[in-house]
C-alpha cells in the first residue's frame, strides 16, 4: 500500500510541476510564447514584465502553490520525511522540465518557495524580511529572492534542529540556481560590469 501511495505522491509532484501557469497565462492574455521573450523564463517575473504586474501576481502565485500542493500530498498521506523531500525535489524538475511543453520549461525559483515555505515555515518571515531589505538595496527581484533563500538552510538548522532539512534546502536551491547561472552570464555581458548587475536604478531596469 504504501508503494502505491508514494508512487501516486511522487507522480502528482511531477504533473504538479508541469503545470505550465505562465505560460498558460502569457498566451492567454497576449498570445506569446513566455519562453521566447524578455529572459526566455517560463516563471512569475519575467510575467511581471511582459504580461503585467497582477498577471504576474496571479503566476507567483500559482507557482508556489504547485510547490506545496507537491510536498502536502504525501504529508496528508502520512508518508515518511523522505518521499515529502523527494516529492518537493520532483515538483521543482517537473517545473524545469514540463510534460506538457516537451520538457522545456522554466527554472522553478517560485516552486522552491512553496516547498520550502511548506516544510520549514519558520523561515516564511525570515525570508519575507530579507527580501524586502535585499529589494530595497539592489532594486532586483531576482538577486533578492535568489539570496533570501538563504535563511532558510540556516533556520532548518537552528531552529528545527534537521540536518535533513537543511541539506535538502541548500541542494533543491541548485536545480534553479545551475538553470540561472547562464541568465547571470548574459547580463553581465550585456551590463559591461558588475555594479549595474547588482544594483539597479529601479525596479524596472532590466538587462
Amino acid at each position: 500500500m504504501n508503494a502505491l501511495l508514494i508512487t501516486i505522491s511522487i507522480i502528482a509532484a511531477y504533473l504538479s510541476g508541469s503545470f505550465p501557469s505562465a505560460y498558460l497565462v502569457a498566451r492567454l492574455r497576449k498570445g506569446i510564447d513566455i519562453r521566447s521573450v524578455g529572459s526566455r523564463n517560463m516563471g512569475a517575473m519575467n510575467t511581471f514584465y511582459k504580461v503585467g504586474f497582477w498577471y504576474g501576481m496571479l503566476v507567483l502565485g500559482l507557482d508556489i502553490s504547485k510547490g506545496i500542493i507537491a510536498v502536502a500530498i504525501p504529508t496528508v498521506l502520512h508518508l515518511d520525511q523522505v518521499v515529502q523531500l523527494v516529492c518537493g525535489g520532483v515538483v521543482v524538475l517537473g517545473h524545469g522540465y514540463p510534460v506538457f511543453l516537451k520538457l522545456k520549461g522554466g527554472k522553478g525559483g517560485a516552486t522552491v518557495i512553496g516547498v520550502l515555505a511548506f516544510l520549514i515555515p519558520w523561515g516564511n518571515p525570515a525570508y519575507l524580511a530579507l527580501f524586502l531589505l535585499l529589494l530595497a538595496i539592489t532594486r532586483f527581484p531576482t538577486l533578492s529572492y535568489s539570496f533570501a533563500f538563504l535563511c532558510f538552510p540556516l533556520i532548518g538548522w537552528f531552529v528545527y534542529h534537521s540536518m535533513a532539512l537543511t541539506i535538502f534546502s541548500v541542494a533543491i536551491l541548485l536545480i534553479p540556481g545551475i538553470k540561472y547561472f547562464p541568465r547571470i552570464i548574459e547580463m553581465r555581458a550585456k551590463s559591461g560590469g558588475w555594479k549595474h548587475l547588482f544594483l539597479r536604478h529601479n525596479l524596472k531596469d532590466r538587462l
